[in-house]
């Protein structure tokens, strides 16, 4: 399985195509097509506005008389009001710009959002096996966030700068083209540097969000680890290897941020140099008399303007290139293949009676360790079979095979005589109750964690439920009984408590089926014996499969399977296989001498 995650891992840190990332993004952002064109529009008027300053800046200017010597008042108050009305214009409709472009993106990041939801809860098992939940869960966080700044501020500056860069230079065409040609000249080193830039920022962009996402899915395992760490007096030990994923997250940051840094002052750099040929060129040419000192103040002003977006563009070059990196990791995860499809053919099964028979099922995570090896078993309706043998026999994956997580790669399983391939996977695990050793619980209350399976189950039947489970008298020991608060990650109770209460949770469903996987594993002596007894009245006439340790809870089981790499290497009761004095035998020796 690690070799599995680390192939798609490679996989997805291959160069991607960011043509095909932009065209992902296009799709999502066609919905609020109406609120980007809006906000176009803004942009459009708003820079109109505000580049009616500098050439009325240069009216005013001339009106002053500074080189004639006569000053025409009027001429000067009218454009300095024409100025003030135009920024305050563009100021307003920049405004009204922002709020469009912000909600219209929220609204993107939220489509987003909820389809990236979507597909890790679509995802097979096999990819949430191999892959860490802090990388998952940073993609929908962090990395959303950053595609969020970047449609709803990048975008918005990127846009506006070219209406900006395109208006300076249309009105400095008008005012000189000698002037224009001699600013433009260094324009093509400008270009050629940002494309320079592009291409050595990308991949440490990249390099940075994937470093993010491991780190994450680190702190998250040593959180959920944290009572193992200090058993073991280990927090020393795993600080270290901290230290060192932290400072690669922290080299990976520092190598994007200072190549990202560069950009900006290289660029500014370029811009003065350009601005400062413009005037020197521009002095020469107004003292021969070309234009007035009002046209060369006008056109120095709308060089600055033409400069200006170029030096934005740089400066959150590094957040748009952060942003598209995101937004990579997100449509990695988005194409990834979703649990495989119902087959066309495929019905739900109904009336379920519970027989299962495994016909020479073989099974393998990776194609060199087989797990599962031409394993064939018959169980009938209503009895219980056991599934006992050594850690890594494969018995969790035999479960796993029946609720079809996965699907066998040589045999076939049948369902009442039919091919489990040929039943629909919801009707299928709907004919099963799970009771799982990792016990999970959810954030809300006792009644909707036990009523978690049937939703629509009265308030008497969660009661016996709990009552069949012996932990009716602790429920009703709570403050507010049933409708108390199950904390998140149910830490406000014991691993006892939450294991009893998963067995509630299935004694609630009326399945045809039921799975145990070490469902008393933690739950005291005491409590296992009460526990054992309802066990007997939950599987009557079910069928049960049951994987244990503890012998002594499937003395009882009507067919008994000892399992070791994968075959069955005994099996029949518990009275046979001790009478037989094979492996059996001498492990529940072991456990009872």
């Amino acid at each position: 399985m690690a070799e599995a995650g680390s192939v798609s891992d490679r996989q997805a840190n291959k160069p991607r195509n960011y043509k095909k990332v932009l065209r992902g993004l296009a799709a999502y952002i066609r919905p609020e097509l109406p609120s980007f064109a809006a906000a176009v529009v803004l942009v459009l008027l708003s820079n109109v506005l505000s580049l009616a300053g500098p050439r009325l800046s240069g009216e005013a200017i001339d009106a002053m008389g500074v080189v004639s010597g006569s000053v025409r008042f009027g001429i000067v108050r009218e454009k300095a009001f024409l100025m003030l009305g135009a920024y305050i214009g563009a100021a307003v409709l920049s405004y009204i710009m922002v709020r469009l472009i912000t909600h219209a993106s929220q609204r993107t990041v939220r489509r987003m959002r909820q389809d990236t939801f979507n597909k890790i809860v679509d995802l097979p098992l096999v990819y949430i096996d191999t892959h860490q939940a802090g990388d998952l869960v940073s993609r929908i966080s962090y990395d959303l966030d950053l595609v969020s700044s970047s449609i709803s501020q990048d975008i918005v500056v990127i846009s506006a700068s070219m209406f900006t860069v395109i208006g300076s230079l249309i009105m400095m065409l008008k005012m000189s083209l000698t002037l224009s040609l001699a600013f433009l000249v260094i324009l093509p080193v400008t270009v050629l540097f940002t494309i320079y830039r592009i291409r050595k920022t990308r991949p440490l962009f990249r390099k940075r969000s994937k470093k993010l996402g491991e780190m994450n899915g680190y702190v998250e395992e040593i959180l959920f680890g944290q009572k193992t760490i200090r058993a073991y007096s280990k927090e020393a030990y795993f600080t270290d290897e901290f230290r060192g994923i932290n400072e690669a997250g922290i080299d990976a940051y520092y190598r994007a941020d200072y190549q990202a840094a560069l950009n900006g002052p290289s660029v500014t750099l370029i811009s003065n140099i350009s601005l400062a040929f413009v005037a020197m060129v521009g002095a020469l040419l107004f003292l021969r008399g070309s234009f007035s000192l009002g046209v060369l103040a006008s056109f120095i002003l709308y060089s600055r303007r033409f400069s200006g977006p170029i030096n934005e563009i740089a400066g959150i070059f590094a957040e748009f290139q952060s942003g598209i990196a995101a937004a990579d990791r997100v449509f990695t995860l988005l194409e990834q293949p979703s649990e495989p499809a119902d087959a066309k053919d495929a019905e739900p099964i109904d009336n379920v009676r519970g027989e299962v028979v495994f016909d020479h099922v073989s099974f393998s995570y990776t194609p060199d360790h087989p797990v599962i090896e031409d394993l064939s078993v018959k169980v009938k309706p209503g009895t219980l079979l056991a599934i006992v043998g050594p850690t890594g026999a494969g018995k969790t994956t035999l479960i796993n095979l029946l609720m079809r997580f996965y699907d066998p790669q040589e045999g076939e399983i049948h369902i009442d005589g039919r091919r489990s391939q040929d039943i629909t996977r919801e009707s299928l695990r709907r004919s099963f109750a799970m009771v799982l050793q990792d016990t999970w619980l959810f954030q809300g209350t006792v009644r909707e964690n036990i009523a978690y399976g049937k939703p629509g189950a009265t308030p008497d039947e969660v009661r016996r439920a709990a009552e069949a489970a012996h932990i009716a008298s602790f429920i009703e020991s709570l403050p507010d009984g049933y409708d108390s608060m199950v904390s998140d990650g149910a830490s406000n109770l014991s691993q006892g408590q939450k294991q009893l209460m998963t067995i509630a949770r299935a004694m609630l469903l009326d399945t045809p089926m039921l799975i145990l996987d070490e469902a008393t594993s933690n739950v005291e002596s005491r409590t296992e014996i009460e526990i054992q007894d309802a066990m007997n009245k939950l599987v009557k006439g079910r069928t049960a499969f049951v994987i244990a340790h503890r012998l002594s809870t499937i003395q009882s089981a009507d067919h008994i399977l000892f399992i070791r790499d994968g075959q069955i290497v005994e099996q029949g009761t518990h009275r046979e296989l001790i009478e037989k004095g094979g492996v059996y035998a001498g492990l529940y020796q072991a456990q009872f001498a």
